[in-house]
């Protein structure tokens, strides 16, 4: 995008190639909405070729063309390069398979909700992989799944993964029997092949949808296509990746979390504050954390629980955490955990937790928190922590089940 403000305003623009451009894309729309059995890619490239090769077919009259490629096909061999080389590719490498593999994804969803078809990402990562060793071992491009290249194949018609194969052979043709097959094209006219196919993928009401449900992720989706536009393809998915981190980190660090309590008549505990007729057990907070436990929101946790304390209607003598969503605790989590406890118990209040998953209970015995809190302070429900806790605790509380039971 630089470089065209740059070209427009120094006046580099060439009127022709500009014209063929626009001109090819006319043709290929033309073809696309009032012929669709014609050939317009064909048609439109070969016809930009033989109209710049009888205006100037020695001068080209300064329009970019492909030109003559090296004759002959690539010899296997293992590239052999200085170890500076090598440490100058890696950034560059890092890049191209960022770039291949966010085109994996989001092709592969593309074209499997348009096309109704299973797509296995794994599958498309290892043939992604090996098609780049079998490039490297032959001088060639990186291998991606190309977001111009695969609606031009569609757009021809192309339905299944032969069509690689047979353009695979077209080149291999082209490059032994006609190198100078290309050399009068206008790059221009592949330009426009490129702008009509990538027309065909743009997704407006999904942008629209995201916009009127989902503003965060509309915003996202802007600021990947103004970078991609203004700094590039790498650079702009970079940028994109990285506010989808920190967006994931955002929700992760401020996670919802809710103080339950029991509805007549209906099973399991709910929201308080979205639910106000539901009611608490005297003594007993139960609280949902909706998120792992790590070190950027373990301060939060710790909050959450001491303000859920205090707003309790009644003395607390044990708070519960109903802990299904957590899906891990890292380290700093776990020092939390143990310094929570020292600041209830001196309050003479229990921590529990309910639904903790076992891999989880894992990791704070090997922190060594596991047995501070006792065997006794795990739960697998939150219905049996809550039954535990009206044994041992004499308040009073009638729940809409016992009347179903009896």
């Amino acid at each position: 995008m630089r470089e065209l403000i740059a070209g427009v305003s120094a006046s580099r623009v060439n009127l022709l190639s500009l014209a063929i451009g626009v001109g090819s894309l006319l043709l290929i729309f033309a073809c696309k909405y009032c012929w669709p059995k014609a050939p317009g890619v064909l048609l439109a490239v070969g016809a930009a070729t033989l109209a710049l090769m009888w205006m100037d077919p020695a001068g080209h009259a300064g329009v970019a063309t492909v030109g003559v490629v090296a004759q002959g096909l690539p010899a296997p061999r293992l590239p052999a390069l200085p170890l500076g080389e090598w440490l100058q590719l890696a950034g560059s490498a890092a890049a191209i398979a960022l770039v291949s593999f966010t085109d994996v994804s989001i092709l592969s969803r593309t074209y499997e909700l348009r096309t109704g078809r299973k797509v296995s990402r794994n599958q498309e990562c290892v043939a992604l992989g090996l098609s780049n060793i079998a490039a490297g071992l032959l001088q060639g491009f990186a291998v991606s799944a190309s977001g111009s290249r695969t609606p031009v194949a569609e757009s021809a018609g192309a339905r299944t993964q032969v069509t690689g194969v047979i353009a695979a052979v077209a080149v291999a043709l082209l490059l032994v029997f006609a190198p100078r097959a290309l050399a009068h094209t206008p790059q221009s006219a592949l330009a426009a092949v490129v702008i009509a196919a990538c027309v065909t993928i743009i997704e407006i009401r999904g942008v629209i949808r995201l916009f009127r449900l989902r503003l965060s992720e509309f915003a996202q989706a802007m600021v990947c296509f103004v970078g991609v536009v203004c700094v590039g393809v790498v650079n702009g998915i970079a940028v994109a990746l990285l506010l989808t981190v920190l967006s994931f980190l955002w929700r992760a660090w401020r996670p919802y979390d809710a103080v339950l309590g029991r509805i007549d008549g209906m099973k399991g505990y709910h929201d308080v504050s979205r639910h106000p007729e539901a009611r608490r057990i005297p003594g007993l907070v139960l609280l949902r954390w909706d998120a792992p436990l790590f070190f950027a929101n373990s301060e939060i946790f710790r909050e959450h629980v001491l303000r859920a304390i205090d707003a309790s209607p009644s003395p607390v003598t044990r708070v519960v955490i109903a802990a299904e969503p957590v899906t891990d605790i890292d380290l700093t989590a776990a020092d939390v955990l143990q310094r929570l406890h020292e600041e209830l118990d001196a309050r003479h209040v229990e921590l529990c937790f309910a639904e903790l998953k076992g891999p989880v209970k894992d990791s704070l015995k090997r922190y060594g928190v596991f047995d501070l809190f006792g065997e006794a302070a795990f739960y697998p429900t939150v219905g049996e922590a809550v039954s535990a806790y009206l044994d041992e605790h004499d308040v009073e509380w009638h729940d809409w089940e016992d009347d179903v039971t009896t």
